[in-house]
């Protein structure tokens, strides 16, 4: 074996060495600053026809109820959306099209941190 390959290999396992000696060991945990009003989420379906029928690309708003702040998302091809919000109250509403009314219309909610909030259905009624 050349001497030139002796010290590739040996450069080789140096690296390696190196690098699992450097290697973190179990979860990395961010300890850093966090926003000062970290909130949770909320979720829920947009539906027609009784709640037979997904409405996707809709959009869903939540607003703040005592700041006005608005937050939102679109549904997706399910009629599903979340919308990440901070801790407070929320009025949650849905875009209508013509002829459209609301059957069904979540109530307010309360969002605490870390909060999962779902089930905050809607309903839609088409005039036919």
């Amino acid at each position: 074996m050349s001497s030139l390959h002796t010290n590739r290999l040996l450069a080789i396992a140096f690296a390696t060495l190196v690098t699992v000696a450097c290697a973190p060991r179990g979860p990395v945990v961010d300890t850093g600053a966090r926003p000062p009003n970290v909130g949770g989420t909320i979720a829920g379906t947009v539906r027609a026809d009784g709640g037979a029928v997904s409405l996707a690309g809709r959009k869903v708003t939540a607003i703040d109820q005592a700041s006005g702040v608005r937050f939102e998302a679109t549904t997706g091809s399910d009629g599903g959306y979340t919308i990440k919000v901070p801790t407070g109250n929320y009025q949650l509403e849905v875009e209508l099209h013509a002829g459209e009314t609301l059957a069904k219309r979540p109530d307010p909610t309360r969002v605490n941190r870390g909060d999962l909030d779902p089930d905050r259905n809607f309903v839609l009624a088409v005039a036919r």
